[in-house]
């Protein structure tokens, strides 16, 4: 009767050494499903982002109505010189973006993290706060903008009621005031930011080794100099976070002015100068594009700068 061998290669020992194997090669369907994993993920990527980025920028060199192909025309840098030089709402919407920016970094990051701090000091109810203050979170931020119409409608608007104003002609309006809608709006949006940034810093202080605290303590440090001094710089990696998130919120807000009054009358944005050329009856293919390509490279050089010289940081200590 025959019997079976095994071929299989026998574990080489060295004296004195753990037995070593020999690293299994991949076979066939690991090479399939390797190539799967890696490959579905980077084609959705350059379906939805690169090739229409892309393409984007190619369109901002032409003119072109968005009907036929027949009809695109090359451009140059026209559309460049007439968003800077002639195109009205791009400055006042480039000056929105950076005050967005600003009331995000300097109102709703810092009401963020100070939320983040009091819920962290295991008051009685602890988990009931963190839901409501990150119920906004979970609500699209044209929802957001439907909910603080309520609020500040003019006539109906709980906050007119409040004051006593509403249904008479000293009522303000909020959002139609082209003074005060930027105001109204970037409140509406902190509200939604800071639940937010309250999450995230409530995560890196539940991080935190302990033993940093009580050695701060041990050195006669109060509780302002510890957190400031020993826990906030040991929440680097999600400051670094924190920077960034507020960069692109501020710089993609679309829904909350759209929702408003289509991004017009004191709520200029470049996302909505954007959607305003690219979709409609009066449709410029070109200036859209090239309002987009201007939106992406504001993105890019801010987020690239800082993320850069964190990481170079990093990798010198």
């Amino acid at each position: 009767m025959s019997t079976s061998t095994n071929t299989s290669p026998a574990p080489v020992r060295r004296s004195g050494a753990a037995p070593v194997r020999r690293v299994r090669r991949l076979s066939r369907s690991d090479k399939w499903v390797l190539a799967f994993m890696v490959g579905l993920p980077t084609l959705i990527q350059l379906v939805l982002v690169w090739i229409p980025t892309f393409l984007s920028a190619a369109l901002s060199f032409t003119r072109w109505n968005g009907l036929t192909l027949a009809d695109i025309k090359p451009a140059g840098v026209d559309n460049y010189e007439f968003i800077a030089q002639n195109y009205p709402p791009f400055w006042p919407a480039v000056q929105h973006n950076v005050l967005w920016l600003i009331f995000l970094a300097l109102i709703a990051t810092p009401l963020g993290l100070l939320l983040a701090i009091l819920l962290d000091q295991n008051i009685r109810g602890t988990k009931i706060y963190q839901s409501i203050f990150f119920t906004p979170v979970m609500l699209s931020l044209a929802l957001i903008g439907v909910i603080w119409q309520l609020f500040y409608n003019r006539d109906t608007g709980l906050l007119n009621f409040l004051l006593g104003t509403a249904g008479t002609p000293q009522a303000v309006d909020w959002f139609g005031d082209s003074s005060v809608n930027i105001w109204a709006a970037l409140v509406a949006a902190t509200w939604r930011h800071a639940g937010y940034v309250m999450i995230l810093y409530l995560a890196g202080l539940k991080g935190v080794d302990p033993t940093l605290r009580e050695a701060a303590q041990i050195d006669g440090a109060n509780a302002v100099q510890t957190f400031f001094r020993v826990i906030f710089p040991a929440m680097r990696p999600v400051n670094v976070i924190i920077i960034v998130i507020t960069v692109i919120e501020s710089l993609r807000a679309f829904d909350i002015v759209y929702v408003i009054n289509r991004g017009t009358n004191g709520l200029e944005l470049i996302s909505a100068l954007v959607v305003q050329n690219l979709v409609g009856e009066g449709q410029v293919i070109g200036v859209g594009s090239a309002l987009a390509v201007i939106l992406l490279v504001i993105s890019l050089v801010p987020i690239t700068f800082y993320l850069s010289r964190a990481f170079g940081k990093d990798k010198e200590a």
